[in-house]
């Protein structure tokens, strides 16, 4: 059978997969027995790479997260090497995409680059989700991005990209820089409006982005057309109506690969109510381009290994290519109770070839 079976691979504190080499050997000899056959790694998060990256020190940035410089590792170049060995194949993951830190300063990024500033329409540097964030449209950010991405493609063996409910993405209260209000009064000979919702403006905010991820496409696609652009919103329209991510335009440009959206839902009549949501919304043609996001928690609530079951059976009965799961230290719980029934309950034992 065909089926992306894949896993989101979280930082410290939040997994301790990356700490070590021989932790990073164990997981991917782990998911190699449990029927995984993709990993989705951080890369970009909390506004340090897990490489050692060149771009971020041509702007002045530490050159890779403390932890792992204080080891003198790579963790993600050794996580392609024991992944590759155990025909697993890896698409990093720039969790972060366009907010700078979880820090209220906005961390070293926005201390250095103070105009880089999301500014909301009180006036005041756009704070969502507990993360501080860059601004989205400014074309210095953008490239900045652009250019971790391309270092990330260019110097790696790897599959593809990922971006998540954070690439590209901005909260609906951002927008309000400067430069953004002179663009839109450009067009529209009026200033935009105060209300961050107003539909107008919402689109033509989602339509920068949506531009923004056509040049990484188009790019990423430049240096190997193989590459996979796989992206992560929240759920439709949620994404777009929050994030100003458009994915309904993304799939009809032909700019995204795959899709996960984030069904993080803690029961599985929810997860089916947003299944038949995406299959109401978006055309049959595009539903193998879907593979949803499942959390092991959601809400705070464990998903029942009964109900994650009926889920994964529920995205082959829609003609989806498989699911992500959110994240690897779920599947170890409890004496890797979830792991073990996705294998000996939900096929994991069948030997599944990536679709592409």
């Amino acid at each position: 059978m065909s089926e992306i079976r894949g896993i989101w691979l979280a930082n410290r504190p939040h997994s301790q997969v990356l700490a070590s080499r021989q932790n990073i050997a164990e997981a991917m000899d782990f998911l190699q027995q449990q029927g995984f056959n993709l990993i989705f790694p951080v890369v970009w998060n909390r506004g340090y790479t897990l490489f050692p990256s060149q771009v971020m020190a041509d702007y002045g940035f530490p050159i890779i997260e403390p932890f792992y410089e204080s080891q003198s590792r790579d963790p993600l170049s050794e996580i392609i090497t024991e992944a590759h060995q155990r025909n697993i194949e890896v698409i990093p993951w720039f969790e972060y995409g366009f907010a700078a830190s979880h820090l209220a300063n906005g961390g070293h990024i926005l201390q250095s680059q103070p105009h880089w500033k999301a500014i909301a329409f009180n006036g005041e540097v756009v704070k969502h989700g507990g993360l501080i964030w860059m601004n989205a449209f400014n074309l210095e950010v953008q490239q900045f991005m652009l250019n971790l991405i391309l270092e990330v493609v260019t110097k790696y063996n790897i599959e593809g990209i990922q971006g998540c409910d954070r690439l590209p993405a901005l909260p609906v209260i951002g927008g309000y820089n400067q430069e953004t209000i002179k663009l839109y009064q450009a067009e529209f000979s009026t200033p935009p409006p105060r209300n961050p919702h107003n539909q107008q403006w919402l689109q033509w905010r989602a339509n920068l982005l949506t531009d923004f991820l056509a040049q990484v496409y188009q790019q990423v696609k430049a240096v190997n057309p193989q590459l996979i652009i796989s992206l992560s919103p929240a759920v439709y329209p949620f994404c777009l109506n929050n994030l100003l991510q458009d994915t309904k335009t993304w799939l009809t440009r032909g700019i995204v690969d795959l899709i996960h959206p984030q069904i993080y839902r803690s029961s599985f009549g929810n997860y089916r109510q947003e299944v038949k949501q995406i299959k109401r919304i978006f055309p049959t043609n595009s539903h193998s381009k879907f593979v949803p996001g499942i959390a092991f928690t959601a809400n705070n609530q464990e998903l029942s290994i009964h109900d994650l079951l009926q889920c994964v059976q529920l995205n082959r009965a829609s003609g989806f290519s498989g699911q992500v799961f959110f994240h690897y230290e779920g599947l170890r719980k409890n004496n890797d109770a979830v792991a073990t029934a996705l294998y000996q309950l939900g096929g994991y034992n069948q030997i599944a070839s990536l679709p592409f």
